[in-house]
């Protein structure tokens, strides 16, 4: 019997950093999903074959889910969803490989337990879980980390978004590291705050209110960079923010920031569209994704 199973990547929309503090963070599933294919072997040996995976070993996702006792079956873990052209784009893709495997593997999508401690134990321990909780449940999500609660949310009528790829891959680990070994400033505190102010704002619904509470916060997020020495506005992050306030638009980073992908918020598609056409010179891409509803799915086949 061949089982497939499938899992969404992520975009962290507010509550980056401070989701491992306790804040709740705001995360929006994508439509670019991987997809983990199994079958058993014949020769009962564990054959994996792993398109698109560019981490330096294709089998540690593998055997952090099964912790180390590989199955006899032949395993296809596909992520090429998640690159533009040979670079990664920083939307989850080992988190949604993660939980797609582990749903293969049991087939079932109850799965977000078992795939939080495979991806943690993946991770060397370190992440929120917000990319996992994410790719299990779909759409859009509050998470947060000490209870691994995921609330779903509605797509606020009226709220408008464009993903913008910075053409510079970046590193969380990386950054993550860097956060864990500073001492705690008064912005972490204060990014605390603001981010359950802006999940607040996602709660209501209201897309006025979502755009005003961006404005604060990025304020926020920015003095908190620049305590923490993270560079979460680099790679054109910064000119992109400014540009889109002075077109009363919001732009951010999205997640770790530094590099990756940034999101451009605003009322209406022509507002977005338009700014993106006129600012050609620090937009190096836009990304091909929507919000989806669906998250992980297994079956037969």
């Amino acid at each position: 019997m061949t089982v497939v199973a499938s899992a969404p990547g992520k975009i962290v929309l507010s509550g980056e950093y401070v989701v491992l503090d306790g804040a709740p963070a705001i995360s929006m599933a994508v439509d670019r999903r991987a997809v983990v294919t199994m079958e058993d072997s014949p020769e009962g040996q564990c054959n994996l074959v792993t398109p698109g995976f560019q981490g330096k070993d294709k089998y540690r996702i593998l055997d952090a889910v099964c912790g180390g006792s590989r199955p006899a079956k032949n395993i296809v873990m596909d992520t090429r969803a998640f690159a533009e052209g040979s670079e990664k784009t920083g939307i989850g893709s080992s988190a949604a490989l993660t939980v797609a495997l582990v749903a293969c593997l049991r087939e079932s999508g109850d799965v977000l337990e078992t795939s939080l401690l495979a991806h943690r134990a993946f991770q060397g321990g370190r992440g929120s879980g917000v990319d996992v909780a994410t790719a299990v449940r779909g759409g859009l999500v509050e998470y947060e980390m000490q209870s691994q609660a995921a609330r779903s949310l509605a797509w606020p009528s009226g709220l408008c978004m464009r993903v913008i790829w910075s053409g510079i891959p970046a590193s969380t680990e990386a950054k993550l590291e860097k956060l864990a070994a500073q001492a705690i400033r008064p912005s972490r505190s204060a990014l605390q705050t603001a981010a359950a102010r802006m999940a607040g704002a996602w709660r209501s619904g209201d897309a006025d209110r979502i755009l005003a509470e961006y404005v604060s916060y990025i304020r926020v997020l920015r003095q908190f960079s620049v305590d923490h020495d993270l560079g979460i506005f680099d790679a054109g992050h910064d000119q992109l923010t400014d540009a889109a306030m002075l077109s009363d638009l919001v732009y951010k980073p999205a997640g770790a920031g530094g590099g990756d992908i940034g999101v451009l918020f605003g009322p209406d598609e022509a507002g977005l569209d338009a700014f993106i056409a006129g600012h050609g010179d620090l937009v190096h891409g836009v990304l091909d994704c929507a919000l989806d509803p669906v998250g992980v799915r297994a079956s037969p086949r």
